[in-house]
């Protein structure tokens, strides 16, 4: 039997879900400065990872699909990259989460930062073989996203399940 209260609570977490990305997206392109430019953190995979962890229901591989594309038009990365990054992560997430019996806050923030480096390892390992580059610079942006992860689950913590 389906209640109509938690008809409205999918719908608000839904809501908020696809809110939450828009709102990363901004993020993610807003101008910034090049010397601060690098120091950007990865707001759409944070909130990605967040979203991972706590309502896996609603949001699995097929949506780190889609947030990676999105990510690749908006960062102007080559097609694919930062999608193929981003269902790796999304792998990651779903494999060690089942080990996981209970998700605290270091334990969210340890699996976040594990995360964050899968997605900028399978970026680098990516760039290599395509474009034959290797951009250090994202290394200051892989510290900042883990530093201020924390940010994303106090934001979002209301809708942790």
């Amino acid at each position: 039997m389906s209640y109509p209260d938690s008809e409205n609570a999918t719908v608000l977490l839904i809501a908020t879900i696809i809110l939450s990305f828009v709102i990363a997206s901004s993020l993610n392109v807003y101008p910034l400065s090049p010397s601060m430019a690098t120091l950007r953190p990865m707001v759409m995979i944070m909130v990605l990872i967040f979203w991972l962890l706590f309502q896996p229901r609603y949001v699995g591989v097929f949506t780190a699909f889609t947030i990676g594309l999105i990510a690749d038009l908006l960062m102007d990365t080559h097609l694919g990259q930062q999608a193929f990054a981003a269902v790796a992560v999304a792998f990651f997430i779903k494999i060690t989460s089942i080990y996981i019996r209970q998700l605290n806050t270091i334990s969210a923030w340890l699996l976040a930062s594990l995360g964050l480096f899968v997605f900028q390892l399978c970026l680098w390992i990516l760039q290599m073989f395509i474009q034959n580059v290797f951009v250090a610079q994202s290394a200051l942006s892989l510290l900042m996203s883990i530093i201020s992860w924390p940010l994303v689950l106090l934001a979002l913590r209301k809708f942790a399940s």
